[in-house]
């Protein structure tokens, strides 16, 4: 595919113009041009370079007055079902892409094009002529995310072996093994991490990083196939600068040890002793996870890793800036080993994040979190379609509008990228919950304020009722929290409770906030929440992350309910909650025609 087409031309146009152009680009040809009426052709010496010729002259270069067309030059016994779709948006995600090819007919194969470019390039088979020209004349031009797709057709050997149309059969063939390159679930990797990978290097080094005239950075963007951002201007004076990746996770991982080399070797030219460490910025909502229950996480990655890994107090943390700084010392390959593990553990939280975001819309009808006061409204960035699930465009410049929550980061960041009008609101009125929430019995005072002001407060903003009840003796440990209200009411009062705590230093700096919470089910639910074998109460705690117990042999009470507890941080907690209480309403529901086809006696004739 080194053959190119260039339409366009104008009649003015000579074979030298156009060897002029390519020159002027440093695009190398190894054919002369032969060029036709309004059209010209060319060989390059290979398919890199002829992908390099598209993406930098189609549409943007001009010649005699007239802006060149570039594409591959596929004879018409070749254009059947393979097309090349170039300029995808960096972040976009496979599923989206697959669910707009889909849209077309069946794609058999979609494999990537590994390129300079910053936006990405697939290759697609569909499994009929029609499908692939339906898809070229729809995508060619369809903009996504202000990326505006160009869609041409790739020499495609096996034309004259084509299958015949599969009765215009939509989405992606179900049938048989899955084809090599095909977008089935885990066949292939994301076009791009959705988290890059934010480091803070030594300001005296960023010289050497970049090089002379940007010579050292570019070349290790062309070989991590990563685009670098090294934010000179941010922080005037500071003795470090952020540095951005976005890559896949291996191009970052890449990236990363190139970078550490440099600062090695610098380091070593300019006769600096001291040990260079690798810093990794991350944002706070990711970092109880990497850390781990009692440190386990970050102690297993240390060990694996033969490294010394520490990360900056929550103290350092302000509104507009929501990261913490992770530490890794050891040899640079040790370092190297750590920042994979590091991103890894960062991604896994950021992705299960992404997944509660869209549970959480669907289990709290009518939610507006934006409204809540417990996130930034616009600085925390929108989605910008519905449509897709990445980050918010914010994201792409490194966390820096990330939503930071008002207590350190135990909402995470996907409840901040929720649009206010993600679910229309309820018609009718909502069923107030009681939730009953532990506290640490000296946190009483911090909680209730001076004279009760804080808890007046909190209760006026949520929009609910707030008692803490009588402690159960002098020794207790733990003191009842009565939060009573519907669900929106319950997140807010709930959400500041757990952000008090953490303010207040209740848990310690490395340690997530987890506080357990009953809430009460009717008798006859019970046994629906721990469904048969105990299946539902374990789907339930391998999907929230929350601990969920229903203690046996519980009496029930004088409403005939017993209890339900839950253990967890914030957003594990507030999906078990919503998730139980569906459960409970899915149970309601069914037993309502019955009782109603039971109804009161009727009286006999006599």
């Amino acid at each position: 595919m080194n053959k190119l087409y260039i339409g366009n031309v104008s009649e003015q146009a000579s074979a030298l113009d156009l060897e002029s152009i390519f020159e002027q680009w440093k695009i190398p040809f190894s054919a002369p041009f032969l060029v036709k009426s309004g059209y010209a052709f060319v060989d390059c010496p290979d398919e890199k370079v002829a992908m390099r010729a598209i993406d930098t002259l189609s549409g943007k270069v001009e010649l005699h007055g007239k802006v060149l067309e570039v594409e591959h030059s596929v004879p018409k016994r070749q254009r059947s079902c393979k097309l090349q779709i170039r300029n995808i948006p960096p972040h976009m995600q496979w599923e989206v892409l697959d669910g707009l090819l889909a849209q077309y007919g069946t794609v058999e194969s979609c494999e990537q094009v590994n390129t300079d470019t910053e936006t990405a390039v697939v290759n697609v088979r569909y499994a009929a002529k029609d499908q692939a020209r339906e898809a070229l004349d729809k995508l060619n031009g369809f903009l996504m995310e202000n990326y505006a797709l160009k869609v041409s057709y790739i020499p495609d050997e096996n034309a004259a072996a084509d299958p015949p149309a599969m009765g215009n059969r939509r989405g992606f063939n179900p049938r048989g093994p899955p084809r090599q390159g095909s977008p089935n679930l885990g066949a292939r990797p994301k076009l791009q991490s959705d988290v890059p990978l934010r480091m803070l290097v030594p300001t005296q080094f960023v010289g050497a990083i970049i090089g002379k005239e940007g010579a050292t950075i570019r070349n290790i963007t062309k070989q991590t196939h990563s685009k670098i951002d090294i934010h000179r201007k941010e922080n005037a004076g500071a003795a470090e600068k952020p540095i951005t990746v976005h890559s896949t996770p291996e191009g970052c991982s890449s990236a990363c040890r190139s970078i550490m080399e440099i600062m090695q070797k610098e380091a070593i030219d300019t006769k600096i002793t001291e040990e260079i460490p690798l810093k990794i910025l991350a944002h706070n909502n990711f970092v109880g996870r990497l850390i781990g229950k009692e440190g386990r996480n970050l102690k297993k990655i240390e060990q694996d890793t033969d490294t010394k890994i520490t990360i900056s107090p929550l103290q350092d943390l302000t509104l507009y800036n929501p990261e913490r700084t992770i530490t890794v010392k050891g040899t640079l390959e040790a370092c190297a080993k750590a920042e994979e593990e590091i991103m890894k553990k960062i991604r896994e939280s950021y992705e299960n994040d992404v997944a509660a975001m869209h549970l959480q819309s669907n289990l709290i009808p009518g939610l507006n979190l934006n409204a809540l006061g417990l996130f930034p409204g616009a600085a925390g960035g929108g989605m910008s379609s519905p449509v897709f699930p990445g980050p918010p465009a914010a994201a792409q410049a490194g966390y820096q509008s990330f939503g930071c929550s008002v207590f350190g980061g135990e909402v995470p960041f996907w409840a901040s990228t929720l649009s206010s009008s993600s679910s229309p609101a309820l018609s009718g009125q909502v069923e107030s919950e009681t939730v009953h929430l532990f506290i640490p019995a000296l946190a009483v005072g911090a909680i209730i304020g001076k004279q009760g002001q804080h808890i007046k407060q909190l209760s006026r903003f949520a929009g609910a009722s707030i008692k803490i009840a009588p402690a159960d003796g002098v020794d207790a440990k733990q003191r009842m929290v009565i939060i009573t209200g519907p669900p929106e009411a319950q997140f807010k009062a709930q959400g500041r409770i757990f952000g008090k705590l953490k303010e207040e230093n209740f848990f310690g700096p490395k340690e997530e906030v987890k506080l357990e919470a009953h809430i009460k089910v009717p008798s006859f639910a019970a046994g629906r929440v721990i469904g048969k074998g105990g299946k539902t109460v374990n789907e339930l705690q391998n999907l929230t992350s929350a601990e969920v117990v229903v203690p046996r042999d519980q009496t029930p009470d004088e409403n005939d309910q017993v209890v339900v507890k839950i253990t967890g941080h914030f957003y594990a907690s507030q999906l078990a909650q919503r998730k139980i209480q569906e459960i409970i309403s899915q149970v309601r529901r069914q037993q309502q025609p019955k009782a109603s086809a039971t109804g009161p006696p009727v009286a006999r004739r006599k």
